[in-house]
């Protein structure tokens, strides 16, 4: 497993250095429609949310010591703290984070983007999901930053949703400029989603405690409730699925979702909101995002709301 561990981390260093290489600098700020500035605007929401969530976890601060530049002096998360992680969890933790800042900056660099939004990442908030997710309060309530197993689990619930966000926005973009930085984010963020399902599938079986439950059945929840929220049929996938579902109709492990082709699924921004706000609408904020989304997108959604 640590062999499979290092080649997802050499195929999301090989992803990060791709945009590098093609010298980044020298197409960003260039004229985009307005139709392409909201759709590379919208997933600064959920990068802010990683890059805080990846930092903090990791080194015990966030954007406003790392690079206060980019959070522009937007609200500090709520509830957002260190991690319990053994040194290879926190190193690959770390890396994250960094990620995300240059994510932060492709985007913030080429469009004038917003100021780090409210975000609510605390023990609470993600004690919410994943009792949602089992269908019952868990007793003690999940705690995200308690140990390794905890933390890849809430890790699990973010950064997929923001590449299903890609793999929707892609086709709708019409400009060089846009459709380079949204494929050069989604290599990573692919990746990332890559090394965090393999971490978790290699404890598979192991059960998440006091609760009793295993970590691929605490994927498998949080997926369908992901589908059961964003209300536009089967777009996630835990570890295991039946065999009939799984790549080529063969076999039951699901180390990467996809569809029958094993292709990336999409999802709108709408699809996204109502995810991430938890709530099942677009217009209804909360969960993560407890004053709502930030953005042309998604406050069109907020303002023409029923």
């Amino acid at each position: 497993m640590i062999l499979v561990y290092f080649i997802l981390l050499f195929f999301l260093q090989l992803s990060s250095n791709s945009v590098a290489n093609e010298n980044f600098e020298n197409y960003v700020g260039c004229d985009m429609p307005k139709s392409d500035v909201d759709l590379v605007e919208f997933p600064l929401n959920l990068e802010y949310l990683e890059a805080e969530f990846f930092l903090w976890g990791s080194l015990g601060y966030g954007l406003d010591k790392f690079a206060p530049e980019l959070a522009d002096s937007g609200p500090p998360p709520i509830g957002a703290q260190i991690a319990k992680l053994s040194p290879l969890i926190k190193d690959v933790i770390t890396q994250f984070g960094f990620q995300e800042v240059g994510h932060l900056r492709a985007i913030k660099d080429t469009i004038t983007g917003f100021p780090r939004l409210l975000l609510n990442l605390s023990r609470e908030s993600f004690a919410t999901v994943m009792d949602d997710a089992i269908g019952h309060p868990l007793k003690p309530p999940f705690d995200a930053y308690a140990n390794d197993i905890n933390y890849l689990l809430a890790s699990y619930v973010i950064p997929y949703v923001g590449l299903t966000g890609y793999v929707g926005a892609n086709p709708k973009l019409q400009s060089s400029t846009a459709k380079r930085l949204v494929a050069g984010l989604l290599g990573v963020e692919s990746g990332q989603d890559a090394v965090l399902r393999a971490l978790l599938y290699e404890r598979g079986r192991e059960k998440v405690e006091p609760y009793g439950i295993t970590v691929a059945e605490f994927t498998n929840r949080i997926s369908k409730l992901r589908n059961k929220l964003g209300r536009h049929g089967i777009k996630d996938e835990g570890l295991n699925v039946k065999p009939k579902v799984g790549a080529e109709g063969r076999i039951r492990g699901n180390v990467l979702a996809g569809d029958k082709y094993s292709m990336a699924y999409d999802r709108t921004p709408k699809e996204i909101l109502r995810i991430v706000y938890g709530s099942g609408k677009e217009n209804k904020p909360g969960g993560f995002y407890p004053t709502g989304a930030e953005g042309a997108i998604a406050k069109s959604y907020l303002r023409h709301g029923d």
